[in-house]
């Protein structure tokens, strides 16, 4: 399968590695050469990381890096792609207009995906000529280590592309979760309202970060807490997604004012330095609230 990716940020340089390692040809298309480079060294850092903890093998890594095109052109590449995954920043305006745009570079038989992680698949597919032929795939971060894409359909979604996009996460060694497009859909619904009720519980100091995470690891036995996980996805990611919510579905997704002061003050988690934590190397070292963290927030 012929795969074009567009967007070259961590979610999109993470699909077209998925994708890559797969086995399929991928085109990483960006708006800026800038932009496609760093998308192309995200992906060349993890594979080799892989290689030096013995996850994956030297030559997998050269074959994956092989099969991976970095571009600016959209025309090109969208030329013979079987699947089109647009992995931009949640905005329905600029996802509509990317869309909107490949699809005008595609063959007919082309599917097309969103990477959306909330936003309304059918109101996206409005902006197509043949909105029949797209539907969401919500990719996980990291890309290459979670296992779940939820597969997302839209009012107008046919049983041809369902079928090509079951048939391209099953290729890529990972479980399609269906969904029928709802707000929020199941896994950012469901992952969103406890990581909001977390920071509520951080800034009226029930516990400091670390314990809250710790309740939640030790006692639920989540993976990461959902603080921690809070600053992997990004504040600004998570407060995009609540205000949609809270638009869709109400006042219980109001987003917490902690989360609103840190993305104001620019620390938006991992991927800044500092969110609930501070990150160094792509590490957390300590909580925030503790000392030589954030002082104007979370307990004592």
């Amino acid at each position: 399968m012929r795969v074009t990716v567009l967007g070259a940020g961590t979610m999109g340089a993470g699909i077209a590695q998925a994708a890559a390692t797969a086995g399929h040809g991928v085109a990483l298309r960006d708006v800026e050469e800038s932009f496609v480079e760093a998308g192309l060294a995200t992906i060349d850092d993890t594979l080799s990381e892989g290689v030096e903890r013995g996850k994956v093998e030297p030559d997998v890594r050269e074959a994956t890096l092989d099969r991976i095109t970095g571009t600016t052109d959209l025309a090109a590449a969208a030329d013979g792609a079987d699947l089109v995954i647009e992995a931009v920043p949640e905005d329905m305006d600029l996802k509509r207009e990317v869309l909107g745009e490949a699809e005008s570079h595609v063959d007919a038989e082309a599917v097309l995906a969103s990477n959306t992680s909330a936003l309304s698949v059918t109101e996206l597919a409005s902006a197509l000529d043949r909105p029949e032929r797209l539907l969401g795939l919500h990719f996980f971060n990291p890309v290459h280590l979670m296992g779940l894409v939820e597969v997302v359909v839209a009012e107008r979604t046919d049983e041809t592309t369902l079928e090509t996009a079951r048939g391209f996460v099953e290729s890529i060694d990972k479980t399609a979760v269906e969904v029928r497009d709802s707000p929020g859909f199941a896994s950012s619904r469901l992952g969103v309202a406890l990581g909001a009720e977390a920071i509520r519980m951080y800034e009226s100091g029930v516990a400091g970060a670390a314990d809250i995470d710790a309740a939640m690891e030790l006692g639920y036995n989540h993976p990461m807490g959902p603080l921690k996980l809070t600053d992997v996805i990004g504040l600004d990611v998570r407060l995009d997604v609540l205000a949609h919510l809270r638009e869709e579905l109400g006042e219980r997704f109001r987003p917490p004012q902690a989360l609103k002061r840190k993305v104001r003050a620019g620390k938006l988690g991992k991927k800044t330095g500092e969110g609930f934590y501070v990150w160094k190397d792509g590490e957390a070292v300590r909580p925030a609230d503790e000392p030589g963290g954030d002082a104007a927030e979370g307990p004592r």
